[in-house]
């Protein structure tokens, strides 16, 4: 401001100079346009200093936005982006970039389901720390992924602590080479979910196991039987042969699964691995019911493809459909 003012004077000096050194008329008409000039200098170097101001404020106050929201996110549960800086190392398609951010007590940590079981161990830090003894590695969980044309697969996911949002940080990983990597990560775009959504499907899952009708419930004494049985999940090409064979003892009931392909080599039903009972033709199992009437939860490993995958499916046994098998 203090230099457009010298201006003004000097131009305005040099307008009364010319003014006294010419003919009236002519001074004038130059003293005008010398301080007109002057004028709208001033005004062009008052605006650009004006405009700067309102950036340099406008940058504050988006600075001071963002760490009212990051210093805001108040505990619960929340949806978020999670990027990172490999193609190799990423959330799973399935879930389109995000993952579940939980914020309690002001800590955040963020789950993330992986595209594969690649990744074994992450380290909330920098490769060369995850190496030292006593580094709290962090371990897999093992997360069901399902893909628009219906096929689940089992994959590695991780909780990861969340030191800040909308800014990278570090995160190692070490995969089945046995050597570590440094990455960086962020979270980003978070929002909340509905409340109690993931208490509800636990709720729902717990009632469906209840409400299943045990052989006992039934009135169904020890021997064999035929039943109807339905097979859900994965990409629907697969069945299971129906009616099943079932065998009760002592309330337990026990059937006999043959899937329409040779192709599985195990299931797992409530934690516990069974291997096939045959060695040729279509697989074949024998494996525990907890009821009828009701969703079972069974997961079944397929070498059909380049390596092998777990697939989760569902069976429902109909105890209308119970017959005593031909003896």
């Amino acid at each position: 401001m203090k230099r457009s003012v010298r201006f003004y004077v000097c131009m305005a000096g040099t307008a009364m100079t010319l003014a006294a050194a010419a003919p009236a008329a002519y001074a004038q008409e130059t003293a005008t346009e010398a301080a007109t000039e002057a004028v709208e200098q001033m005004q062009t170097e008052e605006a650009s200093e004006a405009e700067q101001v309102q950036t340099e404020e406008a940058s504050e106050t988006e600075k001071e936005m963002q760490t009212e929201t990051k210093e805001q996110l108040e505990d619960g549960i929340y949806s978020a982006r999670f990027d990172t800086d490999s193609s190799m190392f990423h959330v799973n398609e399935a879930k389109e970039g995000r993952g579940v951010l939980t914020v309690e007590d002001g800590q955040m940590t963020i789950h993330v389901s992986l595209a594969s079981k690649g990744i074994l161990n992450l380290f909330p830090g920098l490769a060369e720390d995850a190496q030292k003894e006593g580094a709290q590695l962090l371990d897999p969980t093992e997360d069901t992924v399902t893909y628009s044309d219906g096929y689940t697969e089992t994959v590695y996911g991780f909780d990861i602590p969340v030191p800040v949002l909308e800014e990278e940080f570090d995160v190692a990983l070490i995969g089945k080479k046995g050597k570590w990597y440094d990455h960086k990560v962020s979270v980003s775009d978070p929002v909340v979910l509905e409340e109690g959504a993931q208490q509800e499907g636990q709720s729902e899952e717990k009632e469906g196991d209840s409400a299943l009708a045990s052989a006992e419930t039934l009135g169904i004494s020890d021997g064999s039987y035929m039943a109807e049985v339905t097979l859900e999940g994965g990409s629907g090409k697969s069945t299971v042969e129906s009616p099943a064979q079932l065998t009760v003892t002592d309330g337990e009931v026990v059937a006999v699964i043959t899937w329409s392909s040779p192709n599985y080599d195990y299931m797992v039903v409530d934690g516990e691995k069974y291997m096939t009972v045959n060695t040729e033709g279509n697989s074949v199992f024998e494996i525990p019911v907890a009821g009828f009437d009701g969703e079972l939860a069974v997961t079944a490993d397929t070498v059909a493809m380049s390596t092998p995958h777990e697939i989760d499916y569902t069976l429902y046994f109909d105890s209308t459909t119970l017959e005593k098998a031909d003896k």
